[in-house]
């Protein structure tokens, strides 16, 4: 029960993020980090959570500001920002996101230093909470999948907001895509089958475990849950991170049980996926997965965790 109450704590704790400026000729030149409940200042935020990546992260990095310097140009309305959450890394993943920083400058890259490992949901919370895009992306370090495939997920959440917005009846409000309350996720779904013709049966049998233990604790609805490519609206991510109590790996799960309670539509999108050598998910990591599903149904069935619908900004 302690352990719930201090997950709940930490949760409702307001902490001041910081931005450091590597371009800044005064090493002890710091910015506050914006917040996700002030207006939104561009048309998308990515938001890339990382933990020992000096090797994978550039490769990623290079291949998404390909991407958005190619679509900015066409489009000159549609601005971006990516913002590297290192998590505690004990190698050069910080040094090399701040290189691109330097490169690209601090309006497009930003580099949030959390100092020692929370966990990647602890990471992606921090970054949601201080994005400054219409919509935001959550995506891994590794580019497991193409970025190209964000247009299908964008595609998706302005059907949602299309459909929903029709219905508020507020005269002389106009709703863009962020204002509705809407997330998508990227989903590997359909390449199950491959998956399991090629993983050792270990795997296949425990993973099989903690899908059955996933549809227990946030009901049916979405395939895959774990898929680290998902997009929110920002009225979403008001919504959802701010009550977000898990910091390691099923906060994924969290954030589909709390859609649920929010009433906040989700839609699951086939995406285009490849596997990266050198994942962080060990065999080990399952148990405690499924530690974090069994809080899940404590903190919210015993009402230790309160799902709050407003918020104060905080960051």
């Amino acid at each position: 029960m302690e352990w719930l109450r201090e997950l709940e704590d930490s949760a409702r704790s307001v902490h001041t993020t910081i931005l450091e400026d590597p371009t800044s000729l005064d090493k002890h030149d710091k910015t506050l980090c914006p917040s996700v409940f002030d207006p939104a200042q561009k048309s998308i935020s990515f938001i890339i959570p990382a933990f020992n990546e000096e090797d994978r992260l550039p490769v990623h990095l290079e291949e998404i500001l390909r991407y958005m310097e190619q679509r900015s140009s066409v489009d000159r309305n549609f601005t971006y920002e990516i913002i590297v959450v290192d998590d505690g890394s004990t190698d050069n993943t910080v040094k090399v996101a701040f290189d691109y920083v330097r490169k690209y400058k601090l309006d497009r890259v930003r580099v949030i230093n959390l100092g020692r490992n929370h966990g990647k949901g602890s990471a992606v919370r921090k970054g949601m909470l201080c994005a400054r895009g219409e919509l935001l992306l959550m995506l891994d370090a590794d580019g497991a999948t193409k970025i190209t495939d964000l247009e299908k997920l964008e595609i998706e959440l302005k059907d949602i907001s299309g459909r929903l917005s029709t219905g508020i009846t507020n005269k002389g409000v106009s709703w863009g895509v962020g204002d509705i309350p809407a997330v998508v996720f990227g989903s590997r779904a359909h390449l199950e089958q491959r998956a399991l013709a090629t993983r050792k049966w270990y795997r296949n049998f425990l993973m099989k475990g903690f899908h059955f233990c996933v549809l227990l604790v946030a009901g049916k609805g979405v395939r895959d849950t774990q898929c680290g490519f998902k997009m929110f609206t920002r009225a979403a991510a008001r919504q959802l991170f701010p009550n977000m109590r898990l910091k390691r790996w099923c906060f994924d799960v969290e954030l589909v049980y709390l859609c649920k309670k929010l009433h906040i539509p989700i839609r699951e999108v086939a995406v285009t996926w490849t596997e990266i050598p050198g994942s962080k998910v060990k065999p080990l990591s399952i148990v405690h997965m499924l530690i974090e599903l069994v809080l899940i149904r404590m903190g919210y069935g015993l009402q230790l965790w309160k799902i709050q619908r407003e918020f104060m900004r905080s960051n």
